[in-house]
């Protein structure tokens, strides 16, 4: 389903990415693990089309979405990549609800479409009692799972988790590990994860370790 060839990113003359190949199969939970500083989260921003390649090719269901730019790029990110980051993102002004609701309206879906899938995901995650509660109002771990319920609200072809459980205490941190698996039964969400925690990658399908640029 993900398929990414010869990617190499520069910073100067600092190559951070060399030459990193990898394929993700659909309906997959997959996790990157390596030390700080190993090309972690470059290559989860440059996959995620938050940043670009200096050279290699990125296929994403067929479409290859380095050639993309613009409002095209943007469009295509919105539909098809959720994001889950390690700090939830929140807009503190909205609502659960609107919070979750806000990527399917720059899509285009009708509003009441986008706010029946919106409950119905925020239900799944837990959080349904929480519909009409701002950000402040909510637990950390509450947070982390309208965040969940917002990547998830385009029905994307893959979630990118850049260190999703980084900022939660160790109870809330394996609920949501639990979740990530519960989602891929129920939707055939497929996940890609950055991250430092040792339980949530063993329990991954697959864990590339990344070292110094490169898929070791």
């Amino acid at each position: 389903m993900l398929t990414a060839t010869g990617i190499n990113k520069y910073y100067g003359k600092l190559q951070v990415l060399k030459d990193v190949k990898l394929g993700i199969h659909k309906g997959e939970i997959v996790s990157i693990a390596g030390p700080s500083g190993s090309g972690k989260t470059t290559l989860l921003h440059i996959l995620g089309t938050l940043d670009q390649a200096d050279s290699g090719e990125i296929v994403l269901n067929g479409k290859k979405v380095n050639e993309l730019k613009g409002k095209p790029l943007a469009a295509f990110r919105n539909r098809h990549i959720g994001f889950v980051f390690q700090f939830h993102h929140l807009l503190p002004e909205f609502t659960a609800l609107e919070n979750v609701c806000i990527p399917g309206w720059i899509a285009g879906t009708k509003k009441k479409d986008v706010e029946e899938r919106a409950k119905e995901l925020l239900i799944t995650l837990g959080v349904g009692e929480r519909l009409d509660n701002k950000p402040g109002a909510m637990s950390g771990g509450e947070q982390q799972r309208v965040a969940v319920a917002r990547a998830l609200i385009n029905n994307p072809d893959i979630i990118f988790a850049d260190e999703p459980t980084g900022n939660l205490d160790s109870a809330n941190a394996n609920e949501l590990h639990q979740l990530f698996f519960h989602l891929r039964e129920k939707f055939q969400q497929t996940f890609l994860i950055v991250t430092h925690n040792e339980e949530l990658a063993r329990m991954s399908d697959r864990i590339l370790h990344m070292k110094d640029g490169r898929i070791v």
